[in-house]
């Protein structure tokens, strides 16, 4: 299992025939997933290991989103090749919402208004290396604010963490990775554990609260998982304190818009709906898009997006069922995807079990045949 992340894109593909074999022969389950996080954004996951945990978890299809970087797509696709699991190609990124009637406004962003989180899915194979392209020069320019974040971080914990000696070498920078948020509170949270025997005790004492459930977890001392947990921790209640504003890292919608187009993929919203209790645990109670959703689906709409993809069991039901009706009212495809990024994450999204939603299951194919053709 370990050769599945290997350094080397050549042994890890090298371990997934092997380890296929002792696979079992799977009936069609109508589970399917498109937005999976590899390592080359931030994820316990290779390319090429996130599609033999879908093979295994039983996935009739996966798809891989990485934020800013399409570098593992051509691993994922001839990984999927290799388990006889058919895959689907896309990028996760940020974009600013200057100019438009969402401007100003907390869209889907945590942290930062007048910035949402959307997707490009299906993107047609022969045009990877151009969406790579567009993505580049954004990425040196968030690098420029990752430092300055570090930075801040510095003047906030009892620990220090250096980008080059820490960060960086969590990431796949020099393969066209991306450098996110989580890769600097994973190696803070690395320091973090090291430091303090027991981190509750510290978290508490500089105000970050921990729930009954965190704390059995950040408690257990057979959890080889704990670095992760408290990331989502850090993530939920700490971001704030170190987030600088993107600027400059943040193509204009018009710009993504006009990328996604030109290469032939499907420029899709990312819904996150109001916050109560976060399922994943890193995100704080919040409000989002539901109070002003009959505007969202009108601007983005009429800026060309082609479809909303949503996670279903993060939402309500009556959250769902409204989105639905207004992806209906606008033609607008819609897309369901449960973002893994941690070791915890199931790579089966219970949810689409229900009926109700078999469209979504069909919308996964749909995606596979639209970037084969």
């Amino acid at each position: 299992m370990e050769r599945l992340n290997h350094s080397d894109i050549n042994v890890r593909l090298a371990a997934l025939e092997e380890l296929v074999k002792d696979l079992p022969k799977q009936e069609p389950s109508g589970n399917v997933n498109n937005h999976i996080h590899t390592f080359y954004s931030f994820s316990p996951y290779s390319p090429t290991k996130a599609v033999y945990m879908a093979k295994k978890a039983g996935l009739d299809t996966a798809g891989i989103m990485d934020h800013d970087s399409v570098s593992g797509c051509r691993e994922f696709i001839r990984a999927g090749e290799i388990a006889d699991l058919p895959t689907t190609v896309g990028c996760e990124c940020r974009v600013s919402f200057d100019g438009t009637r969402l401007a100003g406004k907390r869209i889907n962003n945590p942290d930062q208004c007048g910035v949402a989180y959307v997707t490009i899915h299906s993107i047609p194979h022969k045009n990877i290396e151009r969406v790579a392209e567009f993505f580049a020069p954004y990425n040196e320019k968030r690098n420029l604010r990752n430092r300055k974040m570090v930075d801040k971080i510095n003047t906030l914990t009892d620990v220090t963490i250096d980008f080059d000696a820490d960060v960086l070498p969590l990431s796949k920078h020099k393969e066209g990775g991306s450098v996110t948020e989580r890769h600097i509170l994973f190696a803070l949270a690395g320091k973090l554990l090291e430091a303090h025997p027991d981190i509750v005790a510290y978290l508490e004492s500089i105000n970050i609260p921990v729930s009954d459930k965190v704390r059995a977890m950040l408690t257990d001392p057979e959890n080889d998982v704990k670095q992760y947990d408290l990331l989502g921790v850090l993530k939920g209640h700490f971001v704030k304190d170190f987030y600088i504003d993107a600027t400059d890292e943040c193509p204009h919608v018009s710009e993504y818009i006009k990328l996604a187009d030109e290469v032939g993929g499907i420029s899709a919203y990312a819904y996150l709906g109001d916050v109560g209790d976060s399922v994943t645990g890193d995100k704080r109670a919040q409000k989002f898009e539901d109070d002003y959703l009959p505007l969202l689906f009108e601007e983005i709409s009429s800026l060309g997006f082609k479809a909303v993809t949503y996670m279903p069991t993060r939402n309500t039901m009556d959250q769902l069922m409204r989105v639905r009706d207004l992806c209906a009212q606008y033609n607008l495809m819609e897309i369901c995807g449960e973002d893994i990024n941690s070791p915890r994450q199931s790579f089966i999204c219970e949810a689409l079990k229900n009926p109700t939603f078999a469209n979504l299951v069909q919308a996964a194919w749909d995606l596979i045949k639209h970037e084969r053709m």
